[in-house]
């Protein structure tokens, strides 16, 4: 089990003083206009199970939900979660039984529903007052799950960021500059616009710099970028749009 359970307030707001100004996940420190996830939920959703390890360290410190079947994953690493959300469609019928028998809160859907459980899970978690999710198991599995999953983040009502130890993806808005420390070098860096165009776009640090640039989403041609040589670093700002940052270390 993981130590959630020794923090004394429910959403884990009271030992926000005691983390750095930056976000640290297990293999990529970010920096900027990230601080809000400092206090953010683990929500653990049921694509592509991120392994033990990473979740165990990505948990540390966090209060984690687990979204249907990513119970199955949670338990696989030992942590029990504090919440339990979704339709019960995808996750063991052993692995939901545990949950109801260890008094798990649960947040039951029926499964003709309009929204997905991960879109439930990003509404209820901002209404219980967190700033940010950090959303893992987003990854792997059948592409249209997993585009909705990215979008329903990009756009959610709270600021999102999706990372297991393969692949990451973050989101700057216009307006806004992130400094991002790989703890490895990714085998490659993408920057994806999601809105019509994303303008004033600036990166350094990389083998393919950019100043000003407008990057524009039918065409999303700043993708397979790579950290220059002799770079650890990379920033990024923008000064209109919504542009998602995505790393991959494995496929």
């Amino acid at each position: 089990m993981n130590n959630m359970n020794n923090m004394n307030d429910v959403n884990g707001r009271d030992n926000a003083a005691t983390r750095p100004a930056i976000l640290q996940l297990p293999q990529l420190c970010l920096q900027g206009a990230l601080s809000c996830f400092q206090q953010a939920c683990l929500l653990v959703v049921g694509g592509r199970a991120p392994e033990v390890e990473w979740l165990r360290k990505a948990s540390e410190g966090r209060i984690v939900w687990a979204v249907d079947h990513g119970l199955d994953a949670c338990l696989a690493a030992g942590i029990v979660p504090q919440r339990l959300i979704g339709d019960g469609d995808s996750a063991a019928p052993a692995a939901w039984h545990f949950a109801e028998k260890k008094g798990i809160p649960i947040e039951k859907f029926p499964p003709e529903k309009d929204d997905t459980d991960t879109q439930l899970a990003l509404r209820i978690a901002k209404e219980a007052g967190f700033p940010a999710a950090i959303v893992t198991g987003a990854f792997g599995g059948r592409f249209d799950h997993a585009l909705s999953t990215v979008m329903s983040c990009a756009f959610a009502p709270l600021p999102c960021l999706l990372a297991d130890e393969r692949e990451a993806i973050f989101f700057v808005h216009g307006g806004e500059s992130v400094t991002c420390t790989p703890e490895s070098a990714p085998k490659a860096i993408s920057l994806l616009p999601l809105t019509g165009s994303c303008r004033g776009v600036n990166l350094t640090g990389m083998h393919w710099p950019l100043a000003g640039a407008t990057l524009e989403a039918r065409s999303m041609r700043a993708v397979s970028n790579v950290l220059a040589e002799g770079s650890s670093s990379l920033s990024v700002s923008l000064t209109d749009g919504l542009l998602g940052v995505y790393f991959v270390w494995r496929e």
